[in-house]
């Protein structure tokens, strides 16, 4: 394929996912007690649900959309979680056609990437690149951390937070939620987690966490210890939250967790994943290593709140 060739298809991929999404990618304008602030949504039902970032609404008193036919339309914030980074309103009016979620799951690096949406205030912005890196992980203003990020180098600016990241197919794949620096754009994944969490927040207003209120990172076990252990790696605990779930059941500072009621846990970001709202109070057993032997305790997760 000569070059020229393939600068051609690389640009009709572009345009054709530029042409499918742009009409259902609103420039989204925000009052709030502090002023006004801007961002991106996207169309993701025919009921008119939009999806964007939590901080593009945090703290809204009203919220329009306006689309790329000039369309304007007043939204409501059925729900936020700033946990995720992610929003759900219903829009006051008709919209256009809702766009296909995809599967972040499917990325790979060096895939075409577009992001569309509100850049400085310029609506209706397209921005093509490539996935840069897969499961980064970002820190909300909540203090906790967002895992399985998108890094891509499609230019993002403030304005495209809410956007779409979107794959070659005209699937949302990432919602744009950061700028990381030159060439360097974050989005929130759009997966199995997130579509709970994006239904949930249409269906109630909130998605609902567990919590144990221990912190670690993963390591990897001595071969003597592993044999003990039946594990090759777990997550040691570097911190342990004084009147925690984790606390009262008697869990300590460099204890290796093994196992979460019978599923192994080889670091945070699995831990978290067990903490779904079907943990909420029901008591589990954690395995941890301690001192040279196996101690299996008892745990019972609470809903994790703003003040957890």
């Amino acid at each position: 394929m000569s070059d020229d060739a393939a600068l051609d298809a690389y640009s009709s991929a572009v345009i054709r996912v530029a042409e499918a999404t742009l009409p259902s990618v609103a420039a989204v304008e925000v009052r709030s007690r502090r002023g006004a602030g801007a961002g991106s949504a996207s169309v993701i039902s025919d009921e008119g649900l939009l999806l964007t970032s939590a901080h593009v609404v945090d703290g809204a008193a009203s919220v329009s959309a306006t689309f790329a036919d000039g369309t304007a339309v007043a939204a409501d914030i059925l729900g936020s979680d700033p946990l995720s980074d992610l929003a759900v309103l219903r829009a006051r009016g008709e919209t256009p056609p809702a766009l296909p979620l995809g599967d972040a799951a499917g990325l790979r690096v060096g895939q075409l990437v577009v992001a569309l949406g509100n850049p400085r205030g310029l609506a209706g912005s397209v921005s093509a690149g490539i996935v840069s890196a897969l499961g980064r992980s970002l820190p909300t203003r909540s203090g906790r951390v967002i895992d399985e990020v998108i890094q891509t180098d499609a230019a993002l600016n403030p304005g495209s937070s809410g956007g779409v990241l979107a794959d070659s197919a005209g699937r949302i794949v990432g919602v744009n939620t950061a700028v990381a620096g030159v060439g360097l754009g974050l989005a929130v994944p759009i997966n199995a987690t997130t579509r709970e969490i994006i239904d949930a927040l249409a269906r109630s207003g909130r998605f609902r966490r567990a919590w144990l209120g221990i912190a670690g990172a993963q390591v990897t076990l001595p071969a003597d210890v592993a044999a003990r252990a039946g594990a090759t790696s777990g997550m040691q605990v570097a911190d342990v939250v004084a009147g925690s779930p984790a606390a009262r059941a008697g869990a300590r500072r460099g204890d290796i967790v093994l196992s979460l009621d019978g599923s192994a846990v080889r670091s945070s970001t699995q831990l978290q994943r067990a903490m779904v709202e079907a943990a909420i109070g029901r008591r589990m057993e954690l395995t941890l290593w301690r001192s040279g032997a196996l101690v299996d305790i008892v745990v019972e997760p609470e809903e994790l709140t703003p003040a957890s």
